[in-house]
């Protein structure tokens, strides 16, 4: 008995020539690389990167009572009330710090600056004492040299005072007119008859002035006398005397001007 074989018999391929393989499409080899497509599917028909997460189990929400409110709220006053005291500690360690900083270095500053100028005025009033010590020793021989000068100059005033009255004397009448008219003034009105004694040339000038007539109407009676000098008089009544001499009324301008100096004496009687 023959056994007839179940394989088909072989075909050959017949290549006729090698252009004839130009027209066949190159056959890409599958890829081995471990990057997965992302636009693959695996065989769930999920996408490549998926993967198995298990189901999360709901748990049974258990409804809130007073008390665990409570507790809650508690916990959190405490935790709220800890972090503010925590804070506040720090910000008042800080700012007391800060504030005892700007005390202690103002207390700094006005402590420094009072010794700064108690030491200051220390020597203040050592060089004040100094200085007076050196003014105390040259004082004196200072203050003589000026009393010196002081007398030389009131001397020299009075003796101009008395050349510019001298001319004045002398180139005008004017003088003795005004010391005879204060004269007057000085007496009381009821007297009766006035005596002048005056320089010569003085009486010529007088009677020259007012004529004979006007000295006998007034009662006056004019004597020589060359001691008085020129410009002046004395004129005397039976109760009462005047000296409106040169010497007088000069010594008595010479004593305010002495006055107003602040001298106590004529320095030319020194």
């Amino acid at each position: 008995m023959s056994i007839s074989s179940s394989k088909p018999p072989s075909q050959s391929v017949k290549v006729t020539s090698v252009d004839s393989f130009d027209d066949a499409k190159t056959w890409d080899l599958p890829s081995i690389n471990s990057d997965v497509q992302s636009n693959g599917t695996n065989a769930f028909n999920k996408a490549r990167t998926w993967k198995y997460e298990p189901p999360e189990i709901e748990e049974d929400l258990v409804p809130l009572t007073a008390e665990v409110i409570e507790s809650i709220r508690a916990a959190a006053y405490d935790e709220g009330f800890a972090l503010g005291k925590q804070e506040g500690y720090d910000t008042g360690l800080e700012q007391g710090k800060q504030a005892g900083l700007e005390q202690g270095t103002d207390e700094g500053k006005k402590q420094g600056l009072a010794d700064g100028m108690l030491a200051g005025q220390e020597q203040m009033d050592e060089l004040a004492r100094s200085w007076q010590s050196i003014i105390d020793q040259t004082a004196n021989p200072l203050a003589q040299v000026n009393q010196e000068l002081e007398n030389e100059l009131v001397i020299l005033a009075v003796n101009l005072a008395k050349a510019v009255i001298n001319v004045e004397v002398i180139t005008q009448n004017d003088v003795l007119l005004s010391a005879i008219s204060e004269g007057i003034k000085v007496l009381p009105i009821q007297e009766s008859q006035y005596q002048f004694q005056m320089n010569p040339v003085d009486v010529a000038m007088v009677k020259g002035h007012f004529g004979d007539q006007v000295i006998a109407e007034n009662n006056w009676r004019l004597i020589e006398n060359p001691a008085i000098e020129r410009g002046g008089c004395e004129l005397s009544t039976q109760s009462n005397a005047v000296d409106m001499s040169i010497q007088r009324r000069t010594a008595d301008v010479f004593t305010q001007f002495l006055n107003v100096q602040g001298l106590q004496h004529d320095p030319r009687n020194s």
